[in-house]
């Protein structure tokens, strides 16, 4: 008997003895994992986030030197006078006495649509009203529309025109491959096209001046060389609402700096895809219009620069058009134009690299400053430094950023931005703050550009409202834009929105570099974005 509790006493101590040494490594077992989370973070987070700030660092460098020098290029223009009628023969075209209207070359117009109920009325007439002899001008309305009513309409818009003795031509095709692209390529193939010198084109909401042909038809014809006049973008709707004038401040820029630029420094830009016109020679010399982007335009530019030929900008010549008046269209909008130019800059940097008709700098220009440093640099440091480095930073003080690349070079190159738009000027920081939150798309689109994802060839045809807002009532055009509950929100600007909500209230409550000044108007506007709150406002009825 004595035995019997002698071993279950033993028993019990051995237990109780386990249970202990199991509650003291579990109790040692928080203190352990904060150890090897401290050794990791001091040998591999700390490290790498300071490899991080250092490489953006270097990218807000390399787009500070970007805009600065195509800042100073674009002032030394207007300084010096350097304006395209100055640099470049552009007499007028007069009708000679003997030959009449034959001293005018042959311009074929093209007009590319989709779908474009609210403004075929708009362009077809714009283009149908431009001062050129009538036996010197054919307008061609390449009609891709899956509509059958849309379709009907366009047709009979361009029948009513070719009563009134236009020379007008309404082409279909029975699909749409190679998309706007595939469409211009198909139109070129008809015989009547051979007799055209020169094409103009227009998409389908835009709305050139009745003497475009008049002022920017001489640049071509007194100048050989010279294989494409582009024109500037005026837009008619930058005042219907926050969205569509932070939209202008950027287009604006990119016009009056980033074309101005180009064309003055090495008569080199890329092709904004309308409102220009071209030499049809160079077309054909470039190897035509290629599908193989979402930005055929710059292709083409590009492949028409290595061979030779000049561009030229004229920014006082300004054609109307129209913005993405919802987020949706915007956000499609910046995808194609973000995605297309980094998938084209891997498909042809060896083609630029071995081009032998162009210069070393001009092949340097094109590499660096018109794609790597313009289209794919500015974009990465906007997004991954601004919102996600800087912001990762305030959990790892020792890192530290200096206060030149926080403060300094964004402020500058925020302002070399804004001399685009003056007169919007005190909407500055809402510029800042939604140019952030779409930095995340573009930031997106390039990856896939680059590295050929699943998105990567996606063109959805940005939706116009053209005269809608004015002529139909209110509940019909919210009909159009009514959008299902879980269409409103933006999962992407609510995760960063999130993010940079908690890095703001912990720099608040650290209270180190005041980083929360930024963040939390940041976050809030990224909050704005993902729940919808943003795009066209619909006026009510009076």
């Amino acid at each position: 008997m004595e035995d019997t509790l002698s071993r279950s006493s033993q028993s019990l101590m051995l237990w109780v003895a386990q249970v202990y040494d199991f509650a003291f490594a579990a109790g040692r077992l928080p203190d352990q994992m904060g150890a090897i989370w401290w050794q990791f973070r001091l040998l591999v987070v700390v490290p790498f986030v300071k490899l991080c700030i250092v490489l953006c660092l270097i990218m807000s460098t390399m787009v500070l030197f970007e805009k600065g020098s195509m800042g100073i290029i674009s002032l030394y223009a207007k300084v010096f006078r350097r304006r395209p009628q100055r640099v470049y023969k552009c007499d007028p075209i007069v009708e000679d006495e003997e030959i009449g209207s034959l001293a005018y070359p042959m311009v074929l117009v093209q007009i590319p649509m989709y779908n474009e109920k609210e403004v075929y009325q708009l362009s077809i007439g714009a283009a149908c009203n431009l001062q050129w002899p009538g036996d010197r001008i054919i307008i061609q309305v390449l009609d891709d529309s899956t509509d059958p009513a849309i379709k009907e309409l366009v047709k009979a818009e361009c029948t009513k025109w070719f009563n009134k003795g236009k020379n007008i031509r309404y082409e279909t095709r029975s699909n749409r491959n190679g998309y706007k692209a595939g469409a211009l390529k198909e139109g070129m193939k008809h015989s009547y096209v051979d007799e055209c010198e020169f094409i103009s084109m227009f998409d389908a909401d835009f709305q050139p001046a009745p003497d475009f042909l008049m002022t920017t038809v001489p640049f071509l014809v007194h100048n050989s060389d010279i294989a494409l006049v582009q024109a500037r973008w005026k837009f008619v709707n930058a005042s219907e609402c926050l969205m569509t004038r932070m939209q202008e401040m950027s287009m604006d820029y990119h016009f009056k700096v980033e074309q101005e630029s180009g064309s003055t420094s090495c008569a080199f830009f890329g092709y904004n895809g309308t409102a220009g016109v071209w030499r049809i020679r160079a077309i054909y010399d470039a190897g035509g219009w290629k599908d193989r982007t979402t930005v055929e335009d710059m292709d083409l530019a590009v492949r028409a620069g290595l061979g030779g030929w000049k561009f030229v900008y004229v920014g006082d010549i300004k054609v109307k058009s129209e913005l993405p008046s919802t987020f949706n269209a915007y956000r499609y909008q910046q995808h194609r134009w973000s995605c297309g130019p980094a998938n084209l800059f891997r498909k042809m940097f060896w083609d630029i690299a071995k081009a032998e008709k162009v210069s070393m700098w001009k092949k340097f220009y094109v590499i660096y400053h018109f794609f790597f440093a313009r289209r794919i640099i500015s974009h990465f440091v906007t997004f991954l430094f601004y919102c996600v480095v800087i912001p990762l930073s305030v959990f790892f003080p020792e890192t530290g950023i200096p206060k030149w690349g926080v403060v300094y070079v964004p402020t500058t190159i925020t302002l070399l931005n804004a001399v685009g738009t003056p007169r919007s000027f005190h909407l500055i920081i809402f510029w800042v703050l939604f140019e952030n939150v779409m930095s995340l798309h573009r930031c997106k689109a390039v990856f896939i550009g680059l590295f050929e994802a699943g998105r990567v060839n996606e063109w959805v045809v940005t939706e116009k409202l053209g005269d809608m807002l004015k002529t139909k009532p209110t509940l019909s055009v919210k009909k159009k834009f009514r959008f299902k509950f879980w269409q409103k929100f933006h999962m992407l600007e609510l995760v960063i929105g999130l993010y940079l909500m908690i890095c703001s209230c912990y720099d608040f409550m650290c209270l180190k570099d005041y980083y929360f000044i930024y963040f939390f108007p940041q976050s809030i506007a990224f909050f704005i974005i993902g729940f919808g709150y943003v795009g066209t406002i619909i006026p009510s009825d009076k």
